[in-house]
Parts: structure tokens; C-alpha cells; sequence
């Protein structure tokens, strides 16, 4: 991925014009959404363009025809920002806004929906049971085993995700996930953590994550110092290739753009499989984003000016 040349690129800032960055909100993720717009708006001014932070929990939809912007950043992770809500109300009032339109915003925060539709596509995903009840968590350990992970349909950050290795661990895990709404069970993968991002159709240097931790969870994203992140991920050349291409078809397949993430395992014989995608990924310096694109040779104000421009008249970036 090439850097910009300076002209160019503040010429893209010049024409961005006044640039509401969204974030905040009130969804589980919102004071990791805090952290990356606070991130987003601080590379967007060293970036040369016109940026208003906005916590859209002191700013109702409605007041969003009154900022007098003309354009938007949308940093707000979870439900309310990254199921497409908030991008119906930018459509509705005529605001560009980075990121994925409606249906695709709201078919990649529903993880099931998502894993239906990739599968669909003969894209691989673990094999995944609903669990609507008590019942049905009865019948996942008589017709689908151990061991699973448990998480809410349309949660991120690893928020209400349980690993369950024990029949009496189930319900617990059920009852904490469906604390967050709807909840599922995912087939355990046994192998390495890894995520692609991808930025208007070009995937990101792949970065392996390491924890010492069961998996790789909320503490592990946000609090941990101990860590691990190996970017590039150290893969051969041919595997890289064979996610990359896995990442392309998963963009393709959920009609995401601008920019996104899509997480993913190697299990013991090295076979990728997509765990899900996520259209509103972390921004703060330590994110997985602008490490990859780091890699890359792209600092953050050159990532987010270029992540912005797509949303510029003829800017001609379908993903």
C-alpha cells in the first residue's frame, strides 16, 4: 500500500470540508469508542482537515442535521453506530459518513446472520447452534458437544463471550451472553488468532494475536500488557495470499466498504476459518487498524485521510 504524497493529501483534506467525528454513544463498547475517536479526530487535525469531535450521547439524531458538517466519521462501536443505525439517519439526511451502508452494517453486527451468509458464499466459519433457551442448550450437548464458545449475536469487543469446556459451564454462559439479547454457540477452534483489516479493497499486513488468557477477550484488547501482536503475522507468502483472497470474498460476500477487520482462526492443520467481520474496528494507537497499517508504512493521519476520502464524490471505492 503506497503512501500519499503530501499535495495530494492535503488537497483531500481541503476538500473533506468541516468533518463530524462520531462517538461515544451509549452501546457496552462505548468508552472503547471514546478512545478511538479521540484517536480518529487528533490524526484527522494533523491530517490538515477540519475535524469536530461529537459524543453522540450529548447529541441526539435529530440534532445531527444541525452540526453543519459535511461530512462524517463514524466511530461508534456496537449497537447504535455499527449495526447501521446511525448510517439510515446520515442516509436520511444527506450526510456521506465512512464505513458500510445500512444492510451490510446490519447484517455483520448480527454474528449469525453473518456466518449464514459467508457460508453461503463457501467462505468457511465454525459450525454455530442457537440458543433461544434452555432447551436449546439441552439439545446443543446432546446433537453438537463440547467444546464451544457462547456469545451474543450482536455484541463486539469479546463483551458476554464464554468459552465452555463442561456441560454445568453452559447455562452460565448462555445466561451471560443472552444478558446482551439473542446468543449462540460457535464450534471451538484449536489453533492461532489472527485478523486481516482491510482498508477500500486493499487487505492489511495480517497480525497474530497472543494472550496468555484462554482467548483472546476484553482484557486481553484493552487492559493486558502482555499481549502478544506479530505484524506481519510471519505466515508463508502462500497462506498470506490464501487469507487475503478469504478476506476479499468475505467483503464481497457481506457488501461491506471503506474499511473494516475480519477476525479469523488457523486451526491445528493451518485451514483459515472466518470467525466474523467487524465494519467500525478500534482506532486508538494500540488498535489493530493502525498497527496493520503501520506495517504498512501508513501513519495514522494518512490512514484516516485515506479512509475519509471514500467517502469524496468520485472517490470510487466500492469496499
Amino acid at each position: 500500500m503506497s503512501l500519499p504524497s503530501r499535495k495530494p493529501a492535503a488537497d483531500a483534506a481541503a476538500k473533506c470540508g468541516r468533518v463530524a467525528v462520531l462517538m461515544g454513544g451509549d452501546s457496552a463498547e462505548r468508552e472503547v469508542s471514546l478512545n478511538s475517536g479521540n484517536a480518529v479526530h487528533r490524526a484527522l487535525l494533523d491530517a490538515g482537515v477540519d475535524a469536530i469531535p461529537v459524543d453522540l450521547r450529548d447529541c441526539d439524531f435529530h440534532q445531527l442535521a444541525g452540526l453543519e458538517v459535511d461530512r462524517v466519521f463514524n466511530v461508534l462501536h456496537g449497537r447504535g453506530g455499527e449495526d447501521g443505525t446511525i448510517r439510515a439517519v446520515l442516509d436520511f439526511l444527506g450526510i456521506p459518513s465512512t464505513g458500510s451502508g445500512v444492510c451490510a452494517a446490519a447484517l455483520t453486527m448480527n454474528k449469525v446472520l453473518t456466518k449464514k451468509v459467508i457460508r453461503c458464499s463457501g467462505i468457511p466459519t465454525p459450525d454455530f447452534f442457537e440458543l433461544r433457551s434452555q432447551s436449546d442448550c439441552q439439545r446443543l450437548l446432546a446433537e453438537f458437544g463440547l467444546p464451544i464458545f457462547v456469545k451474543p449475536v450482536a455484541e463486539g469487543s469479546s463483551i458476554g463471550m464464554t468459552p465452555v469446556h463442561q456441560a454445568d459451564e453452559l447455562i452460565p454462559a448462555w445466561e451471560a451472553a443472552s444478558s446482551y439479547g439473542a446468543a449462540f454457540a460457535e464450534k471451538f477452534v484449536d489453533g492461532g488468532e489472527y485478523t486481516a483489516g482491510f482498508i477500500c479493497g486493499e487487505v492489511l499486513p495480517l497480525i497474530k494475536l497472543e494472550t496468555p488468557r484462554e482467548f483472546y477477550d476484553y482484557e486481553a484488547k484493552y487492559l493486558a500488557d502482555d499481549t502478544v501482536y506479530t505484524c506481519p503475522s510471519g505466515l508463508a507468502d502462500s497462506q498470506v495470499a490464501e487469507i487475503n483472497e478469504i478476506v476479499l470474498q468475505t467483503i464481497r460476500a457481506t457488501g461491506v466498504k471503506h474499511w473494516g477487520r475480519v477476525d479469523f482462526m488457523l486451526d491445528q492443520e493451518q485451514r483459515p476459518w472466518v470467525i466474523e467481520v467487524n465494519t467500525v474496528p478500534g482506532m486508538t494507537d494500540h488498535s489493530l487498524i493502525p498497527m496493520a497499517a503501520r506495517a504498512a508504512g501508513m501513519e495514522m493521519p494518512d490512514l484516516v485521510l485515506k479512509i475519509l476520502s471514500a467517502t469524496l464524490p468520485g472517490g470510487g471505492h466500492d469496499a
